[in-house]
């Protein structure tokens, strides 16, 4: 029940129906039995400036930040985390007594789904698929856990941008996906991430070019993408013996990062999970 006590949340993208925040967020809230409510704010890009002054004086305690804000709100926060200046992007903020503070959690949603299976990152070595945007949280990611990373992309010169940001961080390697080099790494891979949108739907059997006969027969293959559950990726991994990991788990996971950041507290992360499951699968 809203109230008049009841403080405000949300997420802002443009646009922002798609949006699976107020599913994972509502249901933290609820769990918990705070008083707080979270809503979806379609944000087109040239409202921006106004929107954050407007979220600022309505004294909403904090939200999200998706496609296409995520880098432009950077210059309207006062202050900006350690982390979301090295990945270059926020998708949390948080209000304290009017100071706008900005946050990335999307690399802890990708490690958190490391996590619980126990898997260690320090010493391994990780392949990456895709340089684009949602790449630079889980390098960062990946380099913090001391793995060495090599890329595979369609261009290794447009690549070498990303990998020029974070060379003082850790061991980074670009490579064509196609070539005899990327193949010598996908032999030696702990892990494989597919960071690339090749697999969501509605393109369900697109998947990026993975010659299962080079891939060390050990590796983990993680695929960000969340719709649909199992990709064409995950699947071939599957059936060649791979374990897997889909994006459900991280996309609660930073959902859960953020929520942390706002409250003080730890969400019940499986029931969010559970909620996530429930509204994809009537969605789609």
């Amino acid at each position: 029940m809203i109230k008049g006590t009841t403080k405000n949340l949300g997420v802002i993208g443009w646009p922002i129906t798609h949006s699976l925040s107020p599913v994972l967020q509502n249901a933290a809230i609820d769990r918990l039995g705070f008083d707080y409510a979270y809503i979806a704010l379609p944000v087109a890009p040239l409202d921006l400036k106004a929107a954050v002054q407007g979220l600022r004086a309505l004294h909403f305690a904090g939200w999200n930040v998706t496609i296409p804000h995520k880098e432009t709100i950077m210059p309207l926060l006062d202050e900006i985390d350690e982390n979301a200046k090295r990945i270059g992007a926020v998708n949390t903020v948080v209000n304290r007594d009017g100071c706008l503070y900005g946050y990335n959690t999307d690399a802890e949603g990708f490690l958190d789904a490391l996590r619980i299976r126990h898997y260690k990152l320090a010493g391994t070595n990780s392949v990456m698929l895709g340089a684009g945007g949602a790449a630079r949280a889980i390098l960062w990611a990946l380099l913090k856990e001391q793995s060495s990373v090599s890329i595979g992309v369609r261009s290794p010169q447009k690549a070498q941008v990303l990998a020029d940001r974070f060379q003082d961080y850790g061991r980074i390697r670009i490579f064509h996906w196609e070539t005899s080099e990327f193949r010598a790494k996908m032999r030696k891979a702990d892990l494989l991430v597919n960071t690339t949108p090749l697999g969501m739907r509605p393109h369900d059997e697109v998947m990026p070019p993975v010659d299962w006969s080079v891939l060390n027969p050990s590796a983990i293959v993680y695929d960000i993408i969340y719709i649909p559950a199992e990709t064409r990726l995950l699947r071939e991994a599957h059936e060649h013996g791979h374990q897997t990991i889909n994006g459900e788990r991280m996309l609660a996971a930073q959902g859960a990062a953020a929520f942390r950041l706002w409250m003080g507290a730890a969400p019940d992360l499986p029931y969010m999970e559970e909620q996530l499951r429930t509204a994809l699968s009537e969605s789609y």
